[in-house]
């Protein structure tokens, strides 16, 4: 990783996806993301996660909007960003995933993959957590630039992992913690075969360009945060900070999910 010694300006984020109304924990996490951000005296911006058009609708995007701005939520403009109306949007930007997809092929960290999601989750390997099935290593495959496969853009592809490596990154609320190749996490989707690039892959590539020093969010994305270092890593890039909110919670006490369709818009009015 290459590193910038001197001192940056504090630069967040906020990356709502608009696949349906947000919650009160995407409030509350934005609110904290705002006001790390003023305490800073840094910049914040808004960048609408929206590569899933079959997910991502104009209306859940509209409402976004005017529901952060309802809960006091503000936000500064890229320079670049002046024809969008100062949101940075994933869904223009397919030219630098693509770029970034083919950097990782020439590099060999990544191989196409046509294993099914029912595929590993037979093979019953549960990650420690016990969130998620892990990969098998067998399955691993390769990519021969020479033999004129299939365009790599209509594929699927996976980052290797070593297992036993240890991805270490320091919280801002949870201190330092450590991530375990192989047991925690394994070889994760960063492409996806109807042509888009997988959350990580996006995520990273968007947050390295726009100059991100601190990503905020839920801790229900701890193991994504260490996937991303791997991939920020990968890259030589410099990893941004982290600071993970607790989770807030229903009144049954499962998680907040905005993927629900049953959750009603938190500013109907607007």
């Amino acid at each position: 990783m290459g590193e910038d010694k001197a001192q940056k300006q504090y630069r967040g984020r906020l990356a709502p996806t608009p696949s349906g109304y947000l919650h009160e924990g995407n409030i509350r996490t934005f609110q904290v993301a705002m006001q790390r951000a003023r305490d800073a005296q840094g910049v914040l911006f808004l960048r609408m996660d929206d590569l899933d058009s079959a997910r991502c609708k104009q209306e859940y995007f509209d409402a976004c909007v005017e529901d952060l701005r309802s809960a006091g939520l503000s936000w500064d403009k890229l320079p670049d960003m002046q024809k969008a109306k100062g949101i940075y949007r994933q869904s223009y930007r397919m030219q630098f995933y693509e770029e970034v997809l083919q950097k990782l092929i020439k590099t060999g960290l990544i191989y196409p993959c046509n294993r099914t999601r029912s595929e590993i989750r037979k093979a019953g390997i549960k990650s420690h957590f016990g969130e998620e099935y892990l990969f098998p290593e067998k399955w691993r495959g390769r990519y021969d630039n020479q033999t004129g496969d299939h365009n790599p853009i209509h594929q699927n592809w996976r980052i290797t992992t070593n297992r036993s490596e240890l991805i270490t990154f320091r919280d801002g609320r949870l201190g330092e913690l450590n991530f375990e190749m192989g047991k925690d996490f394994s070889d994760f989707l960063v492409w996806r075969k109807d042509g888009i690039p997988a959350y990580e892959l996006a995520t990273v590539v968007d947050d390295h360009l726009m100059g991100i020093t601190e990503i905020v969010r839920g801790e229900d994305l701890l193991v994504s945060s260490a996937r991303q270092c791997l991939l920020f890593d990968s890259l030589n890039w410099h990893r941004p900070k982290f600071f993970h909110c607790s989770l807030s919670v229903g009144n049954d006490g499962t998680k907040l999910s905005k993927s629900s369709r049953l959750i009603p818009r938190l500013f109907p009015s607007c």
